[in-house]
């Protein structure tokens, strides 16, 4: 056999080590990959949902008075909370279309499993070459708002409006898709009310209410 020939055959020996090698590294840690590849994304998302929120506050563009309005009496006591669901229909496709730009832009620089938070995690978490990890697509995202009340003080309540997202994402890692659903909370606005709340803000409200603390 010549020299080319042995080069040859060293190659190929090694190519189906290398084969061997990962199909035993996939077996052995496939479902630790799929966790951790899913805790990944959900802290790279949630972060951006987060973030995607603040940003709408900061400029002005989530208010409570928007959102919520007051019908008064002629003594000028609260008689209604309504909502201003047009208001709320624009605040979330508005949300929800930030938040899945920058959801399927996240590079794989942000979302790599370290390799060794995978085989030695006690002593390698965070080090070593990394795992690219991938977003494929979005297959579904929404979001919802409740309204939380809580004392304030006398004859005062504070009122929540908070934002609940969840998104619904692929995931690709060693050649695998997987899929899972991304959720998080945040407030958006609140407001003390003087005087006592009345009921008839749950009837003609968009919002659902969540418990008195």
């Amino acid at each position: 056999m010549g020299r080319i020939g042995k080069i040859l055959r060293a190659c190929i020996i090694l190519l189906v080590v290398a084969i061997l090698v990962l199909v035993l590294f996939r077996i052995k840690y496939s479902d630790s990959i799929r966790s951790l590849a899913e805790t990944q994304v959900i802290n790279a998302t949630s972060d951006l949902i987060n973030d995607a929120i603040d940003c709408q506050i900061e400029k002005g563009n989530i208010q409570y008075d928007r959102m919520v309005y007051f019908e008064k009496d002629l003594d000028g006591r609260i008689t209604a909370l309504k909502t201003n669901m047009s208001e709320v229909n624009r605040l979330k496709t508005d949300i929800l279309n930030l938040i899945n730009d920058e959801i399927l832009a996240l590079s794989t620089d942000a979302l790599g499993i370290p390799l060794g938070s995978l085989i030695l995690p006690e002593f390698l978490a965070g080090r070593g070459p990394d795992i690219p990890v991938e977003i494929l697509s979005i297959r579904n995202s929404d979001a919802s708002f409740s309204s939380h009340f809580s004392e304030a003080g006398i004859n005062q309540t504070l009122q929540q409006i908070n934002m609940h997202v969840s998104v619904d994402v692929t995931v690709l890692v060693l050649g695998q898709t997987d899929s899972f659903t991304v959720s998080s909370q945040v407030i958006v606005a609140e407001t003390i009310i003087v005087g006592e709340v009345p009921d008839t803000y749950f009837k003609t409200g968009g919002f659902y209410e969540t418990e008195n603390s």
